[in-house]
């Protein structure tokens, strides 16, 4: 998840504050130099997270495991919390001075690839044998006028972690549709046990859920119409949306320091037992690994709706926000033949087992192999992704827009989850941001 203080190259142990956007794009332009050591190639990886060996072990141990087996590539990697960088990104890509591989919006990326900033990736997964391992739902969504300009760089797989203890010491069982949620906040509500954990404190992002239950009320087939124009957020579907999120908040769901509360703040209150449902992802699943609920949690797609739109078994197992290589890469071979082993080893078995180690699902077609008891927990969102009859979208839908729209995405869920936005209003707020596209 994004942290909050900027953390430059891996060899840095210790957090280097940047106040400045500027700063931060002269420490991308060092970064994307090149540095040979001793006769290694440096390529550089610039993530969405300020600490990324603590935000995000799962790369970072590939990135530790890559340079074992590739002693003569060195791998610098930077990162900031997910505006600073990708606002770094954009500055960046005016002067030409990208990083060689990073972690990009696909809308950014989008821009990038037709501002000639981006390599076509498309040579080269097919050589390395990558292409034909990877979801077509993926490949489509990272390809625009028949150039792929990235690969997906962690599965996203969210939804709700259940405490069934909870659940079960209330007297309650697990609920199927959002008729049986609500009775299940109303009663635990009664109770004083908080439904839903999240925290709109400092991460706006984390509605994870609710993005979700935009497909369930036509999102997919409603995406490219909010793209061009021809379709407006604010339509009955999405207003209707929005009313069950208010009919969970008025049924006292969640808890009422959610607009103080952050994200990690939540997920600690899950993980000490105070709620039944996180909003959240597989990320999370290590975590709760070590806790003490792990026993009792199993992974929820979430709740189907009988007034919802097209397909209600689905689940958010997607692609995230891809990576993608800078096109001056192609122009100096070493850093080339070094990227391209670096693709390799991310997506070869090897790699995608770190992932799966790290509390990660494999995003190619890799098998997992994992510890029934160890991994429990990411096991069970695995078996939810792959249950019988259900289906996933091509991309989770904030991810499709510029970031002003998916902040205004966030900022319309928690509006309405803490009381400050009517349904009508929070739908008109995302409708605003599009229009000032």
């Amino acid at each position: 998840m994004p942290g909050q203080n900027p953390s430059w190259s891996r060899r840095l142990r210790r957090p280097v504050g940047v106040g400045l956007a500027v700063t931060a794009i002269l420490s991308l332009a060092a970064c994307s130099s090149d540095a040979d050591e001793g006769g290694k190639t440096t390529i550089t990886l610039s993530m969405q997270n300020a600490d990324v060996k603590t935000a995000d072990p799962a790369t970072w141990a590939i990135v530790e495991a890559f340079e074992d087996a590739n002693p003569d590539v060195d791998v610098e990697v930077s990162g900031q919390p997910v505006a600073e960088h990708l606002q770094s990104l954009s500055i960046a890509a005016q002067s030409d001075t990208l990083p060689d591989v990073f972690w990009v919006y696909k809308a950014n990326a989008e821009e990038m690839l037709e501002g000639d900033r981006l390599m076509d990736l498309s040579p080269v997964l097919d050589e390395l044998g990558i292409l034909d391992r990877l979801p077509d739902s993926t490949v489509a969504n990272y390809t625009a006028d028949g150039k792929v300009f990235g690969a997906p760089y962690q599965g996203l797989l969210t939804g709700l972690w259940v405490n069934s203890k909870v659940l079960a010491d209330n007297g309650l069982s697990m609920p199927k549709t959002f008729d049986d949620l609500l009775a299940v906040a109303r009663a635990l509500d009664a109770k004083g046990v908080v439904t839903i954990s999240n925290g709109a404190s400092q991460s706006a992002f984390s509605v994870w859920q609710f993005l979700v239950w935009l497909d369930r009320f036509g999102f997919e087939d409603k995406a490219d119409g909010l793209l061009d124009g021809s379709e407006k957020w604010d339509n009955p579907d999405f207003i209707r949306m929005y009313e069950h999120i208010a009919e969970l908040r008025d049924a006292g769901a969640f808890s009422s320091n959610v607009s103080t509360q952050t994200y990690q703040q939540a997920v600690d209150q899950f993980l000490q037992g105070k709620a039944a449902f996180l909003d959240s992802g597989v990320w999370a699943a290590s975590a709760i690994q070590e806790s003490k609920v792990a026993p009792d949690v199993d992974f929820w797609r979430g709740p189907e709706f009988s007034d919802g739109v097209g397909e209600q078994n689905i689940v958010m197992n997607v692609a995230s926000a891809p990576l993608v290589v800078a096109e001056k890469v192609a122009e100096d071979d070493a850093k080339l033949d070094a990227v391209k082993d670096f693709l390799e080893f991310y997506y070869s078995d090897e790699g995608q087992q770190i992932l799966v180690d790290n509390g990660q699902p494999p995003v190619t077609d890799y098998e997992p192999k994992l510890d029934p008891v160890k991994q429990s927990v990411l096991a069970s969102a695995i078996d939810e992704a792959q249950a019988d009859d259900v289906t996933s979208p091509e991309s989770q839908p904030d991810l499709l827009f510029p970031v002003d729209v998916s902040n205004a995405i966030y900022d319309s869920i928690y509006g309405v989850i803490q009381d400050q936005l009517s349904p009508s209003e929070a739908a008109a707020l995302v409708q605003k941001a599009l229009d000032n596209q």
